[in-house]
């Protein structure tokens, strides 16, 4: 009986589920200790976006890791490892209307970016071509207390986006 017992325990224990997100990677070397964020690239006409998520992966890379970021578009070559992002597209779209003024009351905005860590010499650790994240933000009707919240709805997902990446490139398998 303590046999199957001790079988079982040990079974669960070095079984895993198998789940992980979208996205392929390798683990990084323990060699890597210097990372290099540059600015995102984007493709979307949208404003400061790709800022939003170059801060956002360096801020969690930074509270996450122990690795030394550095934010330059200049001196990648004295990194270990860079990260490449590109924003891809950004839309936003109506997802609610008003029923008495026929006018959107919410709206969602979506926003795909691709992301590439890579050696010195070429070799990929991490790459996810597409990643798609979304968030939805109220309009307001009252012009005199107007808020753009789209610039907010954007910093979100920009903070989502950056948790995923972290994650996926420390943890996956």
């Amino acid at each position: 009986m303590r046999f199957r017992l001790l079988t079982l325990l040990l079974a669960t224990t070095l079984t895993g589920c198998g789940y992980h997100q979208a996205g392929s990677a390798t683990h990084i070397p323990a060699n890597v200790r210097t990372l290099a964020v540059p600015i995102f690239a984007t493709n979307a006409q949208a404003y400061h976006t790709e800022m939003a998520f170059t801060q956002a992966t360096i801020r969690e890379l930074n509270t996450r890791t122990q690795y030394h970021i550095l934010n330059t578009d200049t001196d990648t070559d004295s990194a270990d490892a860079t990260l490449h992002g590109t924003i891809l597209t950004q839309t936003i779209a109506p997802l609610t209307y008003d029923a008495t003024t026929g006018q959107s009351s919410s709206y969602l905005v979506s926003i795909t970016a691709k992301v590439v860590l890579t050696t010195h010499d070429g070799h990929i650790l991490y790459r996810n071509d597409a990643i798609l994240y979304r968030e939805q933000f109220q309009s307001t009707q009252d012009l005199s207390g107007f808020i753009q919240e789209d610039g907010y709805a954007v910093k979100r997902v920009a903070r989502e986006f950056a948790h995923a990446i972290v994650s996926d490139m420390l943890e996956s398998f």
